[in-house]
């Protein structure tokens, strides 16, 4: 199934792109949640639960140890970028036994954010799979925890096999300033997709 996604944006009459859909995903524990937390200009709505013992050999916490709860739905926030640009964040819940529903978040999006952490760097391929198979338009945030081995952008590339023209960028997502300028970028990445196939 692919998805149109330049005409899923509101204009103005003079075509100036004023609201848009922008997914944030990744694998488990990547920092969806608090990157949207960190960014959004409304309280963001979050569909967390405890994780329970139930999710032990289900959830696998490796290098998320201290991860006491997860998002099993989605979460959603809203920020305001200059020149009137609105985007509307959804994060997609992480795990993959909730994956299936990434197809309803994902109608209307212009693009996505994939959040990757280097310690669980495989995490990223199913993601950045399921984009690229959809044609829709991603760029690839690091997210530097502290205590993480940081590793050459270019050699996180190779290892998740992107094109060239694919945005990557390292992050703190905690950071409202970080998080903006990944967002920014995504933008950027869309506006040149977009206007490259006129």
């Amino acid at each position: 199934m692919d998805y149109a996604h330049s005409d899923t944006a509101v204009r103005h009459p003079g075509g100036q792109l004023t609201a848009a859909k922008i997914l944030v995903a990744g694998g488990f524990g990547v920092g969806k949640t608090t990157m949207v937390g960190s960014i959004s200009e409304i309280r963001p709505l979050r569909t967390e639960e405890l994780l329970t013992d139930r999710s032990i050999g289900v959830d696998d916490t490796t290098g998320v140890d201290g991860k006491t709860s997860t998002t099993v739905a989605m979460d959603f926030g809203r920020i305001t970028l200059p020149d009137d640009l609105v985007l509307y964040l959804f994060g997609t819940p992480g795990q993959q036994r909730f994956w299936f529903m990434w197809d309803e978040l994902a109608l209307g999006a212009v693009g996505a954010v994939v959040l990757a952490d280097v310690r669980r760097l495989a995490d990223c391929f199913g993601t950045v799979d399921y984009f690229e198979d959809r044609r829709t338009p991603f760029m690839v945030a690091v997210n530097c925890f502290e205590g993480a081995e940081r590793k050459d952008p270019e050699d996180v590339r190779i290892a998740l096999d992107l094109d060239d023209d694919v945005p990557l960028v390292l992050c703190d997502v905690r950071s409202r300033e970080s998080a903006k300028q990944v967002l920014i970028t995504m933008v950027e990445y869309v506006l040149t997709r977009t206007t490259s196939r006129r």
